[in-house]
């Protein structure tokens, strides 16, 4: 860039396959394109209303007639929240005013010209017509239309705001200092829809028939053709060929449906555009929205809480750091946002217990006569079993793919209590709600805020658990995988035998009112057994242990349960299901890739995800997931290899910031691989 001042820079990265795109030029080029395919445009047309009928939409009414469809696809940009409220959705679509400067040309500067971005400076630079367009994402931004956009703003600007834009303007001078004398056409002052976190909005909706591709964060052009492409294969196949979590309309929680609470999040992600994001940081605006019963029983122990959903969340108890003895330690990048309380929660629940708060577990119930028939078609394993028995299944798409990944307890004939992570509650029930059959056979309700969730695990929970309840929880009293109602002290609860960190345990559900309560009477009940509070942390390195898959880490829509391992969890010998076609074949082929546990030489190097993993200087995948076992003392990793660089004793090499780290394939399980633990 032969105008940058370099005073100051001590590296730079260049990408010389980018490049810039004439937006009329495309434009114009799609439509033709779809023009030539059967489209029709209507242009200068109003949108009225989207009729929706039993749950789908139906037609489109404007100004100039109704259009009866099955499929609208929302991609209105800024107006996007908009035209969501006309089916009943609030979409996370917030409109950011964002300023730039186009300047007159100037000498030197030719359509070959590079483009530049200096995020310590917040600002970006890109030629246009000889000049420069330069902007970026200031400390102050502006919101627009918060209270709806006019109808009469189309094709027009906001007007200029110098003031907010000047710090923007002296970065841009003091990097590429031709700016200060360059003569300003114009400065634009345009709005642009942007998200909470920053990424896309494409998907399907819990509307039947109701997508959306909007809100690209002035990524529009740039993220086009994949747009379309996913978009595409998403409402003609049932599911893209990506996995596209990260953009996926249904990463939002019902936290994001109050306006407010999306604007301040999403003004929260403009102004750290450009920053440096380390790992697990946690949001600091809008906490505190959600808080279960023990929140300020959690504080009082120490708690540092995270957030999720909007939830507040236990991560860690700083109490425990002086009393930890494991001398673990991440280095690097992973050092942020860890504790040595970790490691310590994580060790006494394998010793003794752990209790964790778990209330912001989704929790949904299915009922009525057709609730069996429709859970087995959805899901791969078997769900017809006795009441009081618990299954794990994964939901799939037709390729196979997992979609959802929960536990479903059968609590009678025609009535279901679905278990998924805090995250993916959205996602879920969308999932299972687009595939409901629509003649009022099933019900489909969520219950999360009815419940809270108590979880208690290790050697000796079933010792304190007897202190506090008079009904038998032996284990031929109450076997593994089952649920019933129990009291614990005078709590009503139903208690479900069953484990994510690898020990013998129970999780208890209770009416919200509840739960402070619940954790008191085991909380006190544990305490001469050793038992520690835990937070969410030790519960992702117990897990990692045990080989427990996480939806989003190690499975995803990319993945079979064959490949990931859980085919356990499936049953081709029931009827039929979606993904079985799939996955017969695929069985009968033989999968070509499967989910690998591996350890690092260094103990201290802690993965991240999507590192390159190397066999001889050919890379062979990318890491999944990974964490440290402080019970094997292991760095952790996971990744999906071939099949002939799969066996126990493979050596092979991951990249760690340009570092190339010994590691080698395992035994799946690598923490009571014959789970004898959990069902003592």
């Amino acid at each position: 860039f032969p105008l940058m001042d370099i005073t100051g820079v001590v590296g730079a990265a260049y990408t010389p396959n980018d490049g810039s795109i004439d937006p009329t030029g495309l434009t114009n080029a799609l439509a033709i394109g779809a023009k030539n395919r059967g489209a029709r445009f209507f242009f200068y047309t109003n949108v009225e209303k989207i009729n929706v009928v039993n749950g789908r939409v139906t037609e489109v009414v404007t100004d100039k007639g109704t259009i009866k469809t099955e499929v609208v696809v929302n991609a209105a940009g800024m107006w996007g929240r908009e035209v969501g409220k006309m089916v009943g959705l609030n979409l996370p679509v917030i409109p950011m005013a964002h300023l730039y400067i186009l300047t007159e040309p100037i000498q030197g500067v030719t359509n070959k010209f590079p483009n530049l971005r200096d995020p310590d400076l917040l600002v970006y630079w890109r030629e246009e017509v000889g000049g420069l367009v330069t902007g970026g994402y200031e400390r102050q931004p502006a919101t627009f239309g918060m209270n709806g956009i006019p109808r009469d703003f189309k094709f027009k600007l906001l007007e200029p705001d110098w003031e907010r834009f000047t710090p923007l303007m002296e970065n841009s001078i003091r990097r590429v200092p031709a700016v200060e004398s360059a003569p300003v056409k114009l400065l634009l002052n345009g709005p642009e829809g942007f998200t909470p976190d920053g990424e896309f909005l494409l998907g399907p909706t819990s509307v039947k028939g109701f997508w959306v591709a909007c809100a690209f964060c002035a990524h529009g052009l740039a993220g086009a053709g994949g747009i379309g492409k996913v978009m595409a294969e998403w409402i003609v196949d049932g599911s893209p060929e990506w996995d596209v979590w990260r953009l996926d309309v249904r990463r939002f929680g019902p936290n994001y449906n109050s306006l407010e609470y999306a604007r301040a999040r999403t003004f929260e992600t403009y102004t750290q555009y450009y920053d440096i994001h380390y790992p697990a940081e946690e949001r600091l605006s809008k906490r505190n929205v959600r808080v279960s019963p023990t929140y300020f029983r959690l504080r009082d122990l120490g708690c540092t809480f995270g957030e999720k959903m909007g939830w507040e969340r236990p991560n860690w108890f700083r109490k425990y750091e002086e009393l930890a003895t494991h001398g673990h330690e991440p280095r690097g990048w992973m050092r942020h946002n860890w504790s040595r309380a970790i490691g310590h929660e994580h060790l006494m629940t394998r010793e003794n217990a752990g209790l964790f708060d778990e209330t912001s577990f989704n929790k949904f119930e299915v009922r009525g006569p057709g609730a069996l028939n429709f859970l087995n078609y959805v899901c791969a394993n078997q769900i017809d079993v006795p009441a009081g028995n618990l299954v794990y299944t994964q939901a799939l798409n037709k390729r196979g793919g997992i979609e959802c990944d929960f536990t479903v307890t059968r609590l009678a004939e025609d009535r279901f209590f679905i278990v998924t992570g805090t995250a993916f509650g959205q996602h879920d029930m969308s999932w299972l709600s687009l595939q409901m059959p629509e003649d009022g056979s099933v019900t489909l309700e969520d219950v999360g805020s009815n419940y809270a969730c108590i979880g208690m695990w290790g050697p000796k929970a079933r010792t304190i658990l007897e202190k506090v309840t008079t009904d038998d929880v032996s284990n031929a009293g109450f076997p593994y995988m089952t649920a019933k109602n129990i009291n614990v002290g005078d709590v009503p609860v139903r208690a479900a035998r069953v484990t994510y960190v690898g020990e013998l345990g129970w999780e208890f559900y209770c009416p919200m009112e509840y739960g402070l309560r619940l954790w008191d009477t085991l909380w006190e009940a544990g305490q001469p057994e050793g038992m520690v509070a835990g937070g969410y942390k030790a519960i992702e390195s117990l897990r990692l242990e045990k080989a427990y898959r996480y939806w989003s880490g190690e499975i995803t829509p990319d993945y079979t349960p064959y490949e990931a391992g859980l085919g356990f969890a499936v049953k081709l010998d029931k009827g039929d299901f979606i993904g079985k076609e799939a996955l017969v074949k695929q069985k009968a082929e033989g999968i070509k890739r499967k989910l690998c546990t591996m350890t690092l030489a260094d103990d201290r190097t802690i993965v991240m995800g999507k590192e390159p993993i190397r066999i001889d200087g050919k890379i062979v995948g990318w890491v999944a997931s990974g964490g440290f076992g402080y019970s094997v003392a292991k760095s952790i990793a996971y990744a999906y290899l071939p099949m002939e660089y799969s066996k126990p004793g493979t050596q092979l090499e991951i990249e760690c910031f340009g570092e190339q780290v010994g590691a080698e394939v395992t035994a799946n399980v690598l923490w009571d691989p014959k789970n004898e633990r959990i069902k003592a």
